[in-house]
């Protein structure tokens, strides 16, 4: 995984990804109803962005400390105008964790940890980072997102399964859930301005002819029978501590 490609990809995006993140932005919600708690000493975000979650765990919740990691340094002047007093850190999340001896009351992520390349260690590291009691709350895609994409390129991150994740996680008695979500566009053109806004064309940087593009275009309406549409597979996790 090429996590400088990443960090480029996303840091050209960031003024577009607010307005076409439709689906992080409902996960956001989503994964931050799996908690009712209101009031945390300390919270760490990982992969923050532009801070679509932020906004909402800012809101929703009352803390003494909030620090929010992403790899990306131009994404602290989205959070110090979500709250100034939120601490900013811009760092690949991996090697933060591995550098950072602090600990937490809550620990949450927004469809980042697919990004993750030793998702196993990093998870054991993130679980120590947390207090007794304190909460790893996250949300990621399943095998089933851009599925669409695949079948006509046969490209696609390592997305883990909810059985996966049963595995990963059988000892920490996990609460994960699962969904399907698909947007509707008008050519696939829109899709590939879609997933351009959001940041997520980092598989590789190969540049298209026009014949790449009109091979994805006849792939692509053959796949979804001239009504294109992009899948999204959410999967939510909480472990307790």
């Amino acid at each position: 995984m090429n996590k400088d490609l990443i960090k480029k990809r996303f840091a050209k995006n960031l003024d577009n990804y607010n307005a076409n993140a439709r689906i992080q932005e409902q996960m956001a919600e989503r994964l931050l109803s799996f908690t009712d708690k209101k009031e945390y000493e300390s919270i760490l975000e990982i992969g923050c962005g532009t801070g679509l979650l932020t906004a909402k765990a800012a809101e929703k919740f009352s803390f003494s400390s909030y620090t929010a990691n992403d790899i990306v340094e131009d994404c602290k002047k989205y959070i110090q105008a979500i709250n100034p007093k939120i601490n900013f850190i811009s760092e690949d999340a991996e090697n933060f964790i591995k550098n950072n001896s602090k600990k937490y009351d809550l620990i949450l992520s927004n469809a980042v940890f697919q990004w993750i390349e030793n998702f196993e260690e990093f998870i054991s590291e993130l679980l120590n980072r947390l207090n007794t009691g304190g909460s790893l709350l996250f949300s990621t895609f399943g095998t089933e997102n851009f599925r669409e994409i695949y079948h006509v390129l046969g490209k696609t991150l390592s997305y883990k399964s909810v059985k996966d994740y049963k595995e990963i996680f059988k000892e920490y008695n996990p609460t994960i859930e699962e969904e399907i979500r698909i947007l509707a566009f008008k050519s696939s053109k829109d899709i590939l301005k879609h997933i351009k806004n959001t940041g997520v064309n980092a598989l590789n940087e190969t540049y298209w002819t026009k014949t790449d593009m009109s091979n994805f275009e006849k792939g692509y309406n053959n796949f979804c029978s001239g009504s294109p549409t992009l899948t999204y597979n959410p999967i939510y996790i909480k472990i307790t501590k």
